[in-house]
């Protein structure tokens, strides 16, 4: 699937660019991106029932690894439009990709992979993927 728009992703949120998100460089800093897609990830647990409630008595996703591409400098004021998707659903971990656009200059400033194994909080051990989990991520991803 192709990332040029919005429209490739169900599941989307938009946030305001902050003047104090931006660094001594005058662009929206690195880590922004990070907490941009960590929003747009809980969103989409969220929009799937998959409960964030990390209080051991479930299991509950945990990122294992993510990495962003830096396409495009934001800066304010602008406006940051995540989509994000599940990509790849395997055995023990889910596969997604969030994609920020600037709306702005509408255009794609940023390209993120995450990985998330379900864990179980209780046990502080990796789990196997809910069977609920799969059955609602089909249904967004339709």
């Amino acid at each position: 699937m192709k990332i040029t728009d919005l429209s490739n992703y169900n599941t989307q949120i938009e946030i305001e660019v902050y003047w104090s998100d931006m660094d001594a460089a005058r662009h929206v800093n690195n880590v922004k991106y990070m907490n941009w897609t960590e929003s747009a990830r809980i969103n989409y647990f969220i929009k799937a029932g998959i409960s964030m409630a990390f209080d051991g008595s479930r299991t509950g996703p945990i990122v294992a690894w993510q990495d962003c591409k830096y396409i495009f400098p934001m800066t304010f004021p602008d406006t940051a439009q995540i989509g994000i998707r599940v990509t790849e659903i395997l055995e023990d971990r889910i596969i997604m990709e969030a994609a920020i656009f600037s709306k702005k200059h509408k255009t794609l400033a940023a390209l993120s992979k995450q990985v998330l194994i379900p864990y179980d909080y209780g046990k502080f051990k990796k789990s196997t993927i809910p069977h609920s989990w799969i059955e609602e991520i089909e249904k967004i991803e339709k």
